[in-house]
């Protein structure tokens, strides 16, 4: 079973951040690694993203320079065979969409 490993930059995101989350909670499928890098924000998100600190692999909080440092700084963490990004201010609007993906590798 292939690995998936899902990265949600972040920076006061508080007013989306919880719906990404949850999407990514809500995918059957059960072979996935997520990692969110949050650019320590100062709005309330990090405060919602450790409330789901047990439903996530890897959680960075520090200053960075950037979306593009920040989603470096994930992959650099993932270990999956696939990566995929969902920014913050998204959604994975099927609860199957990542076993469709897997399907077709």
């Amino acid at each position: 079973m292939l690995k998936v490993s899902i990265i949600t930059v972040c920076y006061n995101c508080i007013g989306t951040i919880e719906n990404t989350l949850k999407s990514v909670f809500n995918q059957r499928y059960e072979n996935i690694e997520y990692i969110v890098i949050d650019g320590l924000s100062d709005d309330g998100t990090i405060q919602t993203i450790n409330k789901y600190k047990s439903k996530i692999d890897k959680i960075i909080s520090e200053k960075d320079t950037g979306v593009y440092n920040a989603i470096n700084k994930g992959i650099k963490l993932a270990s999956g065979d696939i990566i995929s990004l969902l920014h913050s201010d998204d959604i994975y609007t099927s609860d199957d969409i990542i076993e469709e993906v897997v399907n077709q590798f």
